[in-house]
């Protein structure tokens, strides 16, 4: 078995699995929940984060992304 292979996204995951799951940095997310602007639940001193909801925040962001504002015609 290869060990590079991608892990399959577990149910429930921590900051390193959605490091993983997202592609994005762990910083990233601990600013993003700094924020409050990603989903977590927090158990004890750790986050943790559902797919389902990680998963359904994403297609939001995607389909209601803010638009870049238009300046108004005089």
């Amino acid at each position: 078995m290869v060990k590079d292979e991608k892990r399959e996204a577990k149910e429930v995951m921590d900051i390193r699995d959605l490091s993983d799951y997202l592609g994005i940095g762990k910083s990233k997310i601990y600013s993003l929940i700094r924020h409050k602007k990603i989903p977590a639940s927090r158990i004890g001193r750790q986050y943790r984060f559902s797919k389902e909801v990680i998963d359904s925040w994403l297609r939001e962001r995607l389909i209601t992304a803010p638009q870049e504002p238009q300046i108004p015609l005089l």
